[in-house]
């Protein structure tokens, strides 16, 4: 059964804007830290945003403050990262996570403190 999935990857021009969404089963979206993750060609995987159950709180990456904001909507179970001000080295595949039964918090920014992920969406931003 599919618990995240993501959507609304594409190309992009640098200094443009794609809007993300990651639609969860209500089991999962239900009080769990929601996180953005990134992988680029021969990278790891790494940390972009997380926001807390209640939407109260964010956390971002140092490269995409200020650029990228992360949302939820609690009445369609479904999480949002507006990026705007596209780079070429934002070129990657994003994918949605969820960490269940979270504390509130959001400072989680590593891989293995989350337990569902979605199957990843493109997005390639040309210069």
């Amino acid at each position: 059964q599919v618990q995240l999935v993501e959507s609304g990857g594409g190309l992009a021009q640098a200094g443009g804007s794609l809007r993300l969404t990651c639609a969860a089963s209500a089991r999962i979206y239900s009080r769990s830290t929601m996180g953005w993750f990134r992988q680029a060609p021969g990278k790891d995987r790494e940390f972009v945003a997380a926001i807390s159950w209640s939407g109260g709180t964010t956390y971002y990456a140092d490269s995409v403050k200020g650029r990228f904001t992360i949302s939820r909507d609690s009445a369609q179970n479904t999480v949002y990262l507006q990026m705007n001000s596209l780079k070429p080295e934002d070129t990657a595949v994003y994918y949605c996570s969820a960490r269940t039964y979270s504390s509130g918090s959001v400072y989680y920014t590593r891989v293995n403190e989350y337990g569902y992920w979605g199957q990843g969406t493109q997005v390639t931003v040309s210069s």
